[in-house]
């Protein structure tokens, strides 16, 4: 679904991706984990065309995102609170990304009444702008109005950095469940191991721009990980996969 082709990004002459080919297939669970400054969030930018690399493609079922608008089509994201149009409340939000779907609002309503636990009456018919909410709430409305596009392929940055337990624990079994009932290919970042390692059934490790390894996940994986960043590996010249 996703290839990477000799991807790298260069600020004020420092790289900071540099990918020489990477594919994900449909229907994976992706993982994408690394510490600040490894390049997650400029790798998401760059698959979703907001910034452009120096080098390389980003080709979405073939095609290119920087050439072709096609992958908009099947593709929900997001990274932060900057995705959301924080002057409206959320149900209005709601109201215009159905639009956008060609979903009316008794769509829109009957998608919403599934997500009464998810939302945990913080949400809906509370009479607040999105800019009003606290930063969990604007990261449950920005993820709920990317499954309300019913997308093929779901990105999400840290989406369980600023949310309560009980609801990481809700958007976890969400992503398992669609992954396994739709076929929906998801890349999750986080710092969280847990998570990550739960979620996803393969997890790239990032290290200054480099992806060091493509591990599927298992029993182990979550260990192999914890012990990876305990010991503080550089990138260079360890087990590169």
């Amino acid at each position: 679904m996703i290839a990477i082709k000799d991807l790298k990004k260069i600020y004020a002459g420092v790289v900071v991706v540099d990918v020489p080919y990477l594919e994900i297939h449909k229907g994976e669970s992706i993982g994408l984990v690394g510490n600040n400054g490894a390049g997650k969030t400029t790798l998401f930018r760059m698959m979703l065309d907001l910034i452009r690399p120096e080098k390389g493609e980003v080709l979405s079922n073939g095609e290119n995102v920087a050439h072709s608008e096609n992958w908009k089509n099947y593709t929900a994201s997001y990274l932060d609170e900057g995705f959301l149009i924080d002057y409206l409340t959320p149900e209005e939000y709601f109201y215009f990304i159905g639009g956008l779907h060609q979903q009316g609002r008794a769509q829109v309503d009957e998608f919403l009444a599934g997500f009464g636990d998810f939302f945990n009456g913080e949400i809906l018919k509370r009479g607040k702008y999105i800019r009003d909410l606290s930063k969990g709430n604007q990261c449950k409305v920005g993820v709920a109005a990317c499954l309300l596009q019913n997308p093929e392929l779901l990105m999400l940055d840290e989406p369980f950095a600023n949310i309560d337990p009980t609801t990481q624990i809700r958007l976890k079994n969400l992503i398992k469940e669609l992954n396994k009932s739709r076929g929906m290919t998801t890349i999750v970042s986080s710092h969280d191991l847990n998570h990550v390692t739960d979620v996803c059934d393969r997890i790239l490790l990032m290290e200054k721009g480099k992806i060091i390894k493509d591990i599927a996940t298992n029993s182990s994986t979550l260990a192999e990980l914890e012990q990876y960043f305990s010991v503080g590996i550089s990138a260079a010249g360890e087990d590169v996969v």
